[in-house]
């Protein structure tokens, strides 16, 4: 995206010779202030794990309104090293999505535990607290839930709180996907005993890679930090004594330089995010395909823009032929991954998140469309659906 307003008219979306240049999926943006924070970091020299990943987490925390934050290597060792820092032991069940990035379960068996899926809502793609009770009620090894918010909408977290506190489960949330969304006004990240960001550069903000823990939890907080920094006292004072097992997971100070400032911008790219959708929900709405949902007092920020329809494949060579970029999350629920082929519930039948994977494609939704760019994507989904 260019530093131009986001949604402006204009040529932006042409090349020299007059022809529409294509409208990818994503569209990550470097501005010039992340930049100057760069070359301020190189010229200071600490370049590692330092003051200005404090301050990122410091700010991140203040943003989700949360205690504490600690800053990691990516999403992914986010949840891993949150996972190792509430407690999870060699065998313990957490049930979690089947439909996600296949990163959440992973960080499960990373850690020793063991995945155990139960099936989605069909609308919000996110896990069904009434399958989550109905897995509770069949199994006695459950520890934990690891809801993912997927695609920018939060999961149904006040029900599957419930549930975890009448079954005395810890909660971590993956909110990898959404930055900002909200239930009831409060931003996700608030409502498990820990949660966990990604700042990959296709996400509604990026340092290029990165990942970050929130909790009101000193314990987690203090033991997540030293299982990012090889096993060292949190306080960083303990020099080559390793008082525990851990990863070199830290974030970097350029990685922070540019969080910090792609922190500030969120809202509005969130806003962006958020004006795309409406008007994609304004003028598909009367198409044979179904376009997100926003239940009552969720605030959706539209990581993706995900529609669904039985001719998922047809559309996406149409949007193709085009130049429109899609994405399939994801193609493959993750119980079907030849990775889980032994896991234990990877033979378990879960029709709603296999249905979904046959019929969700994702369409432009970031910031960095022009109104051209959104007319193209529209005026393609209703040709397409007009020539059927």
């Amino acid at each position: 995206m260019s530093d131009s307003e986001p949604n402006a008219e204009s040529g932006a979306d042409i090349d020299p010779d007059g022809e529409p240049t294509p409208v990818p999926i994503a569209d990550p943006e470097l501005s010039a202030d992340a930049r100057r924070r760069i070359e301020a970091v190189l010229a200071d020299g600490r370049l590692a794990d330092g003051p200005e990943v404090r301050r990122f987490e410091a700010e991140f925390a203040a943003y989700c309104n949360a205690d504490e934050a600690v800053a990691t290597a990516n999403g992914t060792a986010a949840l891993h090293a949150t996972l190792e820092a509430v407690g999870l032991e060699e065998g313990d069940a957490v049930i979690t999505s089947p439909f996600s990035f296949v990163a959440s379960a992973n960080a499960i068996r990373l850690a020793g535990g063991k995945p155990v899926f139960a099936d989605i809502d069909p609308e919000t793609y996110t896990l069904a607290p009434a399958e989550v009770e109905r897995v509770l009620g069949e199994r006695d090894d459950i520890v934990g839930i690891l809801p993912v918010h997927l695609y920018g909408l939060p999961a149904a977290m006040p029900a599957l709180c419930d549930l975890a506190a009448e079954h005395d489960l810890f909660v971590v949330e993956d909110a990898c996907q959404a930055h900002g969304a909200k239930i009831d006004g409060r931003r996700v990240g608030r409502f498990g005993d820990a949660a966990c960001f990604s700042f990959y550069p296709t996400k509604n903000m990026t340092s290029g890679e990165g990942g970050m823990i929130v909790t009101d939890r000193d314990d987690i907080a203090d033991r997540a930090a030293s299982y990012v920094d090889h096993g060292r006292q949190a306080d960083g004072t303990d020099g080559y004594d390793h008082v525990a097992l851990g990863h070199n997971y830290r974030l970097t100070s350029i990685a922070a330089a540019i969080g910090r400032v792609q922190l500030e911008r969120l809202p509005e790219f969130n806003r962006t995010r958020r004006e795309n959708a409406a008007y994609y929900d304004e003028r598909l709405a009367d198409l044979p395909l179904e376009t997100p949902t926003e239940p009552a007092g969720t605030r959706h920020v539209y990581h993706q823009y995900t529609i669904r329809t039985a001719e998922r494949d047809a559309l996406k060579a149409t949007l193709s032929e085009r130049d429109v970029g899609t994405g399939i999350y994801y193609e493959t629920p993750i119980h079907r991954q030849p990775a889980y082929e032994t896991v234990s519930t990877a033979a378990a039948r879960l029709p709603r998140a296999e249905r979904a994977a046959q019929e969700v494609l994702s369409v432009p939704v970031h910031p960095g469309l022009s109104k051209r760019d959104r007319r193209t994507v529209v005026e393609t989904v209703r040709d397409h659906f007009a020539t059927q």
